[in-house]
């Protein structure tokens, strides 16, 4: 039985061997205090949205695995998109693993996605997707990468197998395997990954909710944010009909900020988020914009009657709006949106292959 060093200078000295013992062993940084840590404050990508950016604690988490899950038309994609775009505006490089095979290249344009430069996967197996994200982060090359969707993800013995074939709890094993090998690279890549999934119902449930995500359990362990975004009202116009929604958000998981906030804000058909009227919305709160009536005004001069036209003002007003902007994050005092990352690549293992009937879920 070893003896316990008491005396502090002893005890110092033996963590100071043991600490450069590990390194040798496991490569600098691989322990450290956390005061010494050179990436202390998790840096943030801004979601399209200045409301849900204050909702999630200064924007998406960078490095960290994301899950945004929603009933249908309820806005998973826009969002993903988004988060694509502000990518890329900051030279940043993004991939979209669309699974479903549905990315509508014209509604990504429209939403400020560089479909050129946009790194497309349209997988047929779940291995083959899950593999492709995998060397993407490792590759450090890759910012932002968006999985479209878990529910998507077929496993390769499903696709061969017969239609009746019971195969149960595959794609859950092929989640929970995929997820512990890409979850280290990601820490060390700095890539951001996005998930979107799907809502199922569960059978005979009484009480409490019967919605339940697919891909098993192992996705809600690993996401460091999971949002749960759902339409709460269809935005119609007398003369012009249905024209968006008023979607709703929830952090569901937050790792790096208070979880349980709220969000809401306005997706236009064929426009993505309403930056803008998330803006009107802050500065109102934040009284950077008064309202008074129906009239909404600006350090005393009015700027427009009714919220659709103070939106509309914004976006003939660009400078204003932009001082507008401004002002309602230093009141919320809300950090700016981070580059592109600059990490070193990885060492691959090759043959180190994912597939969905190694391991249990």
């Amino acid at each position: 039985m070893a003896t316990p060093i008491t005396n502090s200078p002893e005890k110092e000295k033996a963590l100071n061997l043991v600490l450069k013992q590990i390194e040798r062993n496991f490569g600098k940084g691989a322990i450290m205090r956390l005061g010494d840590a050179t990436r202390m404050k998790v840096e943030t990508i801004r979601s399209g949205a200045i409301t849900l950016d204050l909702a999630l604690g200064g924007g998406l988490p960078k490095g960290r695995i994301i899950e945004i899950y929603g009933p249908e038309s309820s806005g998973k994609t826009t969002l993903a998109l988004h988060a694509v775009s502000e990518v890329q505006k900051s030279g940043g490089v993004a991939a979209f693993v669309d699974a479903e095979h549905a990315l509508d290249p014209t509604y990504s344009a429209a939403l400020g996605v560089d479909i050129a430069n946009l790194l497309v996967s349209q997988p047929d197996t779940g291995e083959s997707a899950l593999e492709i994200v995998d060397q993407l982060v490792r590759s450090a090359a890759v910012d932002i990468v968006v999985i479209d969707s878990v529910a998507a993800l077929v496993p390769r013995a499903e696709i061969e197998g017969e239609m009746g074939d019971n195969q149960v709890g595959l794609q859950a094993r092929l989640m929970s395997k995929a997820l512990r090998k890409i979850a280290g690279n990601i820490g060390k890549s700095g890539c951001t990954v996005i998930f979107l999934n799907q809502l199922r119902q569960k059978i005979g449930i009484t009480y409490g909710s019967p919605e339940v995500t697919t891909g098993g359990n192992a996705l809600k362990f690993y996401a460091s944010v999971r949002l749960d975004i759902r339409r709460i009202q269809t935005l119609k116009k007398s003369n012009e009909g249905e024209y968006g929604i008023r979607a709703k958000v929830k952090v569901a998981k937050n790792k790096v900020a208070p979880p349980f906030r709220i969000a809401e804000f306005d997706i236009i058909f064929g426009q993505g988020i309403s930056r803008l009227g998330c803006l009107v919305d802050l500065a109102e709160q934040t009284k950077v914009i008064l309202r008074k009536g129906a009239w909404y005004s600006h350090n005393g001069d009015n700027i427009a009657q009714g919220r659709d036209n103070t939106v509309k003002y914004l976006v003939e007003h660009p400078e204003f709006a932009e001082n507008i902007e401004q002002q309602v994050r230093q009141a919320l005092d809300m950090g700016a949106v981070v580059s592109a990352n600059s990490v070193a690549p990885m060492d691959s293992k090759d043959g180190d292959s994912i597939e969905a009937g190694d391991e249990e879920a």
